[in-house]
């Protein structure tokens, strides 16, 4: 909520030393916090904490400046494990129950701080636009929802703080995106978030430029791939001529191009912003373009049907793929 009192703010790594579950030092979070606060030579009565397992190490620190005024973005990031899509489908309810599951580790914290004063509509503002910027940074990169298909606008357990200067001769009250000082809200965070996420988990644009990194929140992985190769093409390939296929076939330029538009038009279909049927004729035309040749159904009405009945198409087109070239003494 909203202090005055506050005489500190940090971001913990609330990993034990030399292993890497984190573990709860109190029945609330807000008494684990304090406790860790009193840890670290901190009064737990003016100090917030937020927690994470990522590494401090790798904590990134970016600021943007507009004439006498200058933000401060401080980040660390993991979303590998838990990221989600606002909506997903949850695991319990405070009032009625306690978690059913430990939460997986992977935590956007950011600290955002300002030079200047700012009213409490600002500061409430300001956590809009710094968590609109974190979402556009996780989509930029097509970063996975752990619970959905969709892509992930964060984690489950992100956590922000906002400090401004209460000693500053300026008091601004405006932080929304058709302010300047939205603008290098926006810009610091989307920077500090994309770099942090790309040192903790290495989520970079070019470990993202790969066919299964791009499908993967459909089903696709590596080894349910090989055990259906192995199944429909007994005996052609070992597992680790096909591991060898797997790389270069996954990592392929025009692959990946083409497999972005597809991906698209799964999510297109399921916004309901294109029909089953421009979906279905556009994705044979794709795969068509990566020489994998499909039917194109035209009766599919029913959205689930024609996301799975195209996830299919794609894998089987996508398995040709992995067949060695006959030689010509084959032909």
């Amino acid at each position: 909520g909203y202090r005055e009192d506050l005489r500190c703010v940090f971001n913990h790594d609330g990993k034990i030393p030399g292993k890497s579950p984190c573990y709860m030092k109190a029945p609330t979070y807000a008494e684990h916090m304090a406790i860790t606060a009193e840890e670290i030579g901190l009064d737990r009565n003016t100090a917030c904490g937020i927690s994470t397992a990522a590494d401090m190490e790798n904590l990134i620190i970016k600021s943007e400046s507009y004439d006498d005024i200058t933000v401060t973005a401080l980040a660390t990031g993991g979303i590998d494990v838990n990221g989600g899509r606002a909506g997903d489908p949850a695991t319990w309810h405070e009032e009625k129950e306690k978690a059913k599951e430990l939460a997986k580790l992977g935590t956007i914290n950011i600290l955002l701080h300002f030079n200047v004063d700012l009213s409490e509509g600002a500061i409430a503002r300001a956590l809009v636009t710094c968590t609109e910027a974190k979402s556009a940074a996780i989509q930029e990169l097509q970063l996975p929802s752990r619970y959905s298909r969709g892509l992930a606008t964060g984690s489950g357990t992100d956590s922000t703080i906002i400090v401004a200067n209460a000693e500053s001769g300026y008091r601004y009250t405006n932080t929304g995106k058709h302010s300047k000082l939205g603008e290098i809200i926006g810009r610091a965070v989307k920077t500090a978030v994309k770099e942090a996420l790309g040192k903790q988990s290495n989520s970079t644009p070019q470990r993202q430029h790969n066919v299964i990194r791009r499908m993967e929140r459909f089903g696709l992985f590596e080894d349910p791939l090989w055990e259906r190769f192995d199944r429909e093409n007994p005996g052609l390939l070992s597992r680790a001529a096909f591991a060898d296929r797997y790389w270069h076939v996954t990592n392929n330029d025009m692959y990946v191009t083409y497999t972005s538009l597809y991906a698209h038009l799964l999510d297109q279909v399921d916004w309901r912003l294109i029909s089953c049927r421009e979906a279905l004729t556009a994705g044979s035309e794709l795969l068509k373009l990566m020489g994998a040749p499909s039917t194109v159904r035209t009766d599919i009405e029913n959205q689930e049907e024609c996301i799975t009945e195209m996830v299919e198409l794609f894998t089987h087109g996508l398995l040709l793929k992995f067949i060695p070239p006959r030689s010509a003494e084959e032909d």
